[in-house]
């Protein structure tokens, strides 16, 4: 899916919803993601007294410097089920992603889960990726209109890709793909229920 569909599908799911009231709809930011200047922003909203169906999306289109790439966009919808009220407390999600990425030049040493990170350094590896998991969260309620949200989630990725000599040059040398099993979200965020 194309980032320029992602982003009016995003907004028929803020606008479907006629009757929003107090606490049927939330929109928020992942401070994660704030961090690694990765653009992003979630919206939540509530399709039963203890579901709700986020949909969050991050993008980062520019290179951290000449030799290193840390471009991608993805997208993670996910229905979640509240232990307690909605925006309030624990809750089970099961999530999707989809995106895309081109990544190189990322000096590491990292060998995760079946998964060799250390192939950044010297090679540049462009493709999409697509998968699926479950999360636990908490929501801490901190005003009228303010919370705090901690999400971890593991689940599956599968990811296609072709593979270039360094981060910078265009040289074709490959192709492959890979199963990935593991952690599949992470957030703190910071969330303004309406």
């Amino acid at each position: 899916m194309k980032l320029k569909f992602f982003i009016p599908l995003l907004l028929g799911i803020m606008f479907s919803t006629t009757d929003a009231k107090a606490q049927d709809v939330a929109i928020k930011t992942n401070l994660l993601y704030d961090a690694t200047a990765t653009v992003n922003i979630g919206v939540e909203v509530g399709i039963a007294p203890k579901w709700t169906l986020d949909i969050s999306g991050n993008l980062n289109a520019w290179n951290i410097d000449e030799d290193t790439k840390w471009r991608h966009w993805l997208a993670q919808p996910e229905a979640r089920y509240w232990f307690c009220d909605r925006f309030s407390r624990h809750f089970l999600g099961f999530h999707a992603l989809g995106g895309q990425f081109n990544i190189g030049g990322v000096k590491n040493n990292i060998n995760f889960l079946g998964t060799d990170f250390s192939a950044l350094t010297d090679q540049r590896y462009q493709g999409w990726s697509v998968g699926a998991g479950i999360a636990y969260g908490y929501a801490f309620i901190l005003g009228k209109h303010w919370n705090l949200e901690l999400e971890v989630g593991v689940g599956y990725a599968y990811a296609n890709y072709d593979i270039f000599s360094c981060a910078g040059c265009g040289r074709n040398i490959g192709a492959g793909d890979h199963h990935y099993v593991g952690p599949t979200k992470a957030a703190i965020n910071l969330v303004y229920v309406f």
